[in-house]
């Protein structure tokens, strides 16, 4: 595929951050084709990222939910994009984990062609939060994700997650290799674990930056 457009960073923003007090977050439904997404003008983020790279964690973490993303113990289980409204203001969307080694190929290209397809056509769409393992050089599939959100020009959060994991040193050179391999400044990562809660308000800013400026 041909890239067209840079990727856009979305940096820290040095407002407040009022959404960090999340009121109300409710499921609004699952779809696989632009027929079935809900209807919205609400500004909209996406989430993507490999099915085993914590990324409903994450966002229960942000939401302050135990379970409003449910963590499938098969991971590559979820085949659809899920629809989830906080606050009554904006909606997160679940996009389906990609690169499981045990999901048929077939699977493969139909999650892709989903995921695709609602990057090109969700019109609210403000950008994604792409995640990464701090632990693992970003895989094919992590790339192909990389290059469509630039190729459709959509401004993107890049956070590595699960940070608990290794030593800050190790994590300075995990991110050292993500950065090269994504072709980004390594300045511009958001580190993020559910479990210690790293991350949660420098998201979130960011997150505000990309739904309301």
């Amino acid at each position: 595929m041909k890239v067209c457009g840079p990727l856009f960073i979305i940096p820290l923003t040095s407002r407040a951050g009022d959404l960090l007090n999340v009121k109300n977050t409710e499921f609004i439904k699952s779809a696989v084709s632009p027929d079935h997404y809900p209807a919205s003008d609400l500004p909209e983020v996406a989430f993507a990222g490999r099915s085993n790279v914590g990324k409903s964690s994450l966002i229960n973490t942000l939401v302050n939910r135990k379970s409003l993303v449910r963590t499938s113990r098969t991971p590559g289980r979820t085949r659809l994009i899920n629809f989830f409204a906080v606050n009554g203001e904006f909606v997160l969307a679940d996009l389906p984990g990609y690169g499981f080694a045990s999901v048929p190929h077939a699977v493969k290209r139909e999650w892709g062609a989903m995921i695709e397809t609602y990057l090109a056509r969700r019109a609210n769409l403000r950008g994604v939060v792409l995640i990464m393992d701090v632990r693992r050089v970003p895989s094919r599939e992590d790339l192909l994700m990389h290059q469509w959100l630039r190729s459709y020009s959509i401004p993107t959060l890049l956070v590595i997650n699960k940070c608990d994991k290794v030593s800050k040193n190790e994590r300075a050179r995990q991110a050292a290799v993500i950065a090269r391999t994504l072709e980004v400044p390594a300045g511009e990562f958001v580190y993020f674990s559910s479990l210690t809660r790293e991350g949660k308000d420098n998201l979130w800013d960011r997150l505000e930056a990309l739904l309301f400026d």
